[in-house]
């Protein structure tokens, strides 16, 4: 594996309505995708095969887990099972971390 830095202040960008995913680590182990989402845009509820973490770095909005919703600032850290049922809202532009783990066979 190569080493990735990355400022993710500066790598995270919006488009006016809409959401830009950029993926900056993508191995057999983890796959880790950084969101901008612009005021309003969503992610509708869906399911993952793995287990994933949402790591809000910046801005607000919800996040739905199971039946629960949450409220999601910078530093909310949410960590979901495989088949949790999940949904995001951005309230005001928003920069979120998603980091998937894989099933890791040597």
């Amino acid at each position: 594996m190569d080493m990735k830095v990355y400022d993710l202040t500066v790598k995270a960008e919006f488009a006016e309505s809409g959401i830009v995913s950029k993926t900056l680590v993508d191995e057999p182990f983890t796959k880790v995708v950084l969101f901008g989402f612009a005021k309003g845009q969503s992610l509708s509820e869906h399911t993952a095969s793995m287990p994933a973490i949402i790591h809000i770095l910046s801005g607000r909005g919800e996040v739905l887990m199971g039946t629960e919703r949450h409220q999601a600032q910078a530093g909310s850290y949410f960590f979901m099972t495989p088949q949790t049922v999940h949904a995001i809202e951005a309230a005001e532009d928003m920069v979120m971390l998603l980091t998937m783990f894989r099933k890791w066979s040597e």
